[in-house]
């Protein structure tokens, strides 16, 4: 039997279903990396509560049905109540150097985009949070959720730009919003719409610092930790996938033979079907096995049929014949 040849198609095969078994395993990264993001579950679910909480008691819902009832009546004039998911809370119970009061505030943003670092603005930080948070969901749209942490270290580039925009497209992403309810779509739109809470006051929220106890305000910055504990843990986890994967195209690019590429997945534990491979290979079916090459070549010869029209005038005529 001829050894078949390494191409790129070949290559890239055979580099993807390995990747995906590197992607899949039981290792202390990745399990890490579950974990952090059950643990922002739990953070969201409670410091959501805590914020209805806060924010009711800055603006009690019996206050913003009475001016919802007054901009019914009396118009724009009265338009007062507005939908936010994002707020500055702030305490007071912090000294400083004089032994006076100091106001601790920060911006606790909980849409999908939001900051992680107190910043009005998401940056890449809200990206990086949303394409882990949201991974499996993007994998499964072949989108490439890790393509901040594979490019962790360098500039923005065209590669870079493109992933991110396919990500951000798919999470529904539209932008920064400077109004609280922003035109975020689908699972962007889904996410956000859990957390949206009546505040009074249509100006921005940096102008209306929200009251909260010192206690109250650590849980909120316990909950944006976890948030970007998850983007950490997504980090380490891609950085050592990104480590084989570096060395395994070196390999394979070194590899002249398939049989090379195959033996090297059985040495790492993965089961290749080498005649898979080259059935759903467009070029290796049609180069490197001689039957199937046959067939294809004898498949794409237009013989002319012994049944022409000439044949079957003259089989009509010696019926004819054979009844005289």
């Amino acid at each position: 039997m001829t050894k078949i040849r390494m191409n790129t198609e070949l290559r890239n095969k055979l580099f993807n279903k390995i990747k995906d078994v590197f992607e899949n395993e039981d290792t202390q990264e990745r399990e890490a990396f579950l974990q952090a993001r059950e643990s922002v579950d739990h953070h969201y679910k409670y410091a959501s509560e805590l914020a209805k909480l806060v924010v009711d008691r800055a603006y009690p819902p019996e206050d913003v049905a009475i001016l919802r009832q007054f901009k019914k009546k009396y118009g724009q004039p009265c338009d007062v109540v507005a939908k936010d998911k994002c707020f500055y809370f702030a305490h007071n119970e912090d000294l400083d150097d004089d032994g006076d009061t100091k106001e601790t505030k920060s911006h606790f943003d909980f849409g999908l985009f939001g900051n992680l670092n107190g910043s009005e603005y998401s940056g890449d930080e809200g990206k990086e949070f949303a394409v882990a948070y949201f991974r499996e969901d993007l994998k499964a749209m072949d989108c490439n959720p890790d393509i901040f942490a594979q490019q962790n270290e360098n500039k923005d580039n065209p590669h870079k730009t493109k992933h991110v925009d396919e990500c951000m497209k798919a999470l529904g992403y539209s932008g920064h919003s400077y109004n609280g309810e922003s035109s975020n779509t689908g699972m962007a739109k889904t996410f956000n719409e859990q957390y949206y809470l009546d505040v009074i006051g249509t100006s921005y929220c940096r102008s209306r610092a929200i009251a909260c106890t010192k206690d109250e305000y650590s849980q909120f910055e316990a909950w944006r930790i976890a948030k970007g504990n998850l983007v950490s843990k997504h980090q380490t986890w891609i950085d050592t996938i990104q480590k084989q994967c570096d060395q395994l195209k070196i390999g394979l690019k070194a590899y002249r033979y398939l049989s090379e590429g195959i033996e090297l997945a059985t040495e790492l534990g993965i089961q290749v079907d080498e005649a898979e491979l080259i059935r759903t290979n467009s070029t290796g079916l049609t180069i490197y096995n001689p039957s199937n090459l046959a067939s294809m070549i004898k498949g794409m010869k237009n013989k002319q049929s012994a049944n022409t029209r000439e044949a079957k005038i003259l089989a009509r005529k010696q019926y004819e014949e054979s009844l005289n």
